[in-house]
């Protein structure tokens, strides 16, 4: 492929999947594609570490039967022979006790609930299952929507501690539509309807997003880490601006069109002629942020990979056992994320005080946990972790195309209603590259 076809040139803000995939595409489009991206490593949430001696990425990520941007992107790299998938086990824990779930037969034999209300829950999650236009949900509050089916008690139960401890004041403003495609996407992952199915690549999300990046430089695109853009610049242009280019190290360099794919709020500083109406829509958006804690362990916790939890003892929704969907090293490892607004008291506490918080929430879930079992603790920070997508939020959107000529925005609010996932990432990087695209040959 000759590079440099179209005679246009794009530079790309953010490498994490999203990024890498609209510079990856416009490449294939024949533009002379520069990514910028402020880490050190490419990746974004999706960004791997070195921990204790394990290759992980720092949030964890799986794979949904649903996930056909991954698949597509996997055979074009072939790829597809890396990709698993293995038969999980969720767990809930219910005041003081651990309980087998996401099956009938766990669901049946769980005291807490009436049988009225287990029937009534399945019947809800088969009815999410089936919905395939969410338009109508968007007007529907999602606590609303569960307790008209599912009832308040079993709301209470279920869950009013996953919303609480995820978005805490704001939990009451979501949509039905941004939960019941999670919902959704989960049980389509299913191998039959008493057996969960989950997918991991192996290698990690890094071995296919290194990938992209290496095409992306064959074609002739540049990726520049530890480079973080400081502005875009934008001139007038007869009844409408137009970009012009970025500024990288105080120097700016020319291109006709700039793609962000960062969070909003960190654009809207780094281009002031944004018009007031896109800022407005952007600062009407609330995000939580999440504190994750990764734990190496020298033994199985669970069998689960996932565990949700309603304890009164316990402030984290769930804790994942990644290593009982990926084996990875034989190693044992556990995610415990603290998802809240920025502005709660406790987000900015230190990393070492939500580590002493996870390891004193297992030693309550298992009494023969003691520290001595951790091997290794970090935790990463993320301010802009998971997009409040609130009643309406369709109409709330920014457009992915500004007004401002050749400036192209998206973010993981863009996903809406569909879950945060790799996947997504990459089918709104394509998504981007052809509005970019098409706007250059115009």
């Amino acid at each position: 492929m000759t590079k440099n076809r179209s005679g246009y040139s794009a530079a790309v803000i953010g490498a994490g999947p999203m990024g890498l995939a609209a510079a990856y595409e416009l490449a294939k489009r024949g533009v002379k594609v520069t990514l910028f991206e402020r880490d050190d490593r490419i990746g974004g949430m999706s960004a791997h570490l070195d921990f204790a001696g394990t290759r992980l990425e720092r949030y964890y990520h799986f794979v949904c039967a649903p996930d056909h941007c991954t698949f597509a992107y996997l055979r074009e790299f072939g790829l597809e022979d890396r990709l698993r998938w293995r038969d999980t086990h969720m767990g809930f824990y219910c005041d003081g006790r651990l309980y087998d779930w996401g099956h009938p037969g766990g669901l049946l034999k769980f005291p807490g609930l009436s049988l009225l209300e287990k029937v009534r829950y399945g019947l809800h999650v088969l009815r999410a299952k089936s919905i395939t236009d969410w338009r109508p949900y968007d007007a529907i509050g999602a606590t609303d929507w569960l307790r008209r089916w599912i009832g308040p008690h079993a709301f209470d139960v279920l869950w009013r501690p996953l919303f609480h401890y995820k978005f805490y004041e704001l939990a009451d403003s979501l949509s039905a539509a941004w939960l019941g495609t999670r919902i959704k996407r989960v049980a389509l992952s299913r191998r039959n309807l008493f057996q969960e199915r989950l997918g991991y690549i192996e290698g990690g999300s890094e071995l296919l997003l290194s990938r992209i990046a290496a095409r992306l430089q064959q074609l002739g695109g540049r990726v520049e880490l530890s480079t973080g853009v400081e502005a875009v610049i934008s001139v007038a242009h007869a009844e409408a601006r137009r970009v012009v280019g970025v500024r990288v190290g105080g120097v700016e360099r020319r291109f006709d069109a700039v793609v962000s794919t960062i969070p909003l709020p960190y654009l809207v500083p780094l281009i002031p002629e944004l018009p007031d109406d896109e800022k407005a829509r952007i600062a009407a958006i609330r995000n939580v942020g999440v504190v994750c804690v990764l734990l190496k362990l020298k033994r199985p916790f669970t069998r689960n990979f996932w565990m949700n939890i309603n304890d009164p003892r316990i402030e984290i929704p769930g804790l994942i056992e990644y290593s009982n969907l990926n084996p990875l090293d034989g190693s044992v490892v556990i995610y415990a994320p603290f998802y809240m607004p920025q502005t709660h008291p406790k987000y900015r506490r230190s990393a070492q005080a939500f580590i002493d918080e996870t390891v004193a929430a297992l030693q309550t879930i298992r009494p023969d946990f003691a520290a001595s079992d951790v091997i290794a603790a970090t935790a990463s920070r993320y301010d802009y972790a998971q997009t409040v997508c609130t009643t309406g939020f369709y109409e709330r959107l920014p457009s992915m195309q500004s007004a401002i000529r050749g400036l192209f925005l998206a973010d993981t609010s863009h996903y809406y209603p569909e879950d945060r996932s790799i996947s997504e990432s990459l089918r709104l990087g394509t998504r981007l590259a052809e509005l970019t695209g098409a706007a250059l040959r115009s």
